[in-house]
């Protein structure tokens, strides 16, 4: 994958500073959400659209790194998609809340994407998948650190990694349909 990486860490630290209200987890949800469902936008069209008060290229940069980010691991023929969620180090009880954020984000990206495909367009399967995702948004989870809350924690977190790869593959129409006309439309005679 040739997107630069974005640590939770640096995406946090940039939202603090220009103190808008969405945190790292939230953002990323809603980022992937959106092209997930086969949401078509650029990066910089992405940057404007969140109306943000950057400061300064580096603010611009920080945010086209994120959606490069996304949009190479939603496409990643690997599948290396991940949430960005904190790291380990970070409290359990803090991951967990993130987790939950960040499917909030996701959930409000799907349904930013419009897709005509949403609701009964979808296969069980998928609709399953998001309503399970609502479920993770809405709860409140109470972990007391121990290592079986940590493989808890660990198992939702694959459950919902994997249920955005399967979303992404059911949702989106792919590189190609995501072309403006012009680009897919050359004659060849």
């Amino acid at each position: 994958m040739s997107a630069a990486p974005i640590s939770y860490r640096e995406l946090s630290a940039t939202l603090g500073r220009l103190q808008v209200g969405i945190n790292a987890s939230d953002l990323h949800g809603s980022l992937t959400g959106y092209l997930c469902a086969g949401g078509t936008t650029t990066a910089e069209e992405w940057i404007d659209a969140l109306g943000f008060d950057l400061d300064a290229a580096r603010d611009d940069e920080v945010f086209a790194q994120l959606y490069r980010l996304c949009r190479g691991q939603l496409d990643d023929a690997e599948l290396g998609f991940e949430p960005l969620l904190p790291g380990d180090e970070v409290a359990l009880a803090t991951r967990a809340e993130a987790l939950v954020d960040w499917c909030r984000g996701f959930l409000g990206g799907v349904g930013l994407a419009g897709s005509g495909r949403l609701g009964d367009g979808m296969s069980a399967d998928a609709r399953e998948i998001v309503q399970d995702f609502g479920n993770i948004a809405a709860s409140s989870f109470s972990y007391g650190g121990g290592e079986e809350d940590e493989a808890a924690l660990a198992e939702v977190l694959e459950f919902v990694r994997v249920g955005v790869l399967l979303l992404h593959a059911e949702l989106d129409p792919g590189p190609t349909a995501r072309l403006p006309a012009a680009a897919t439309s050359r004659r060849l005679h």
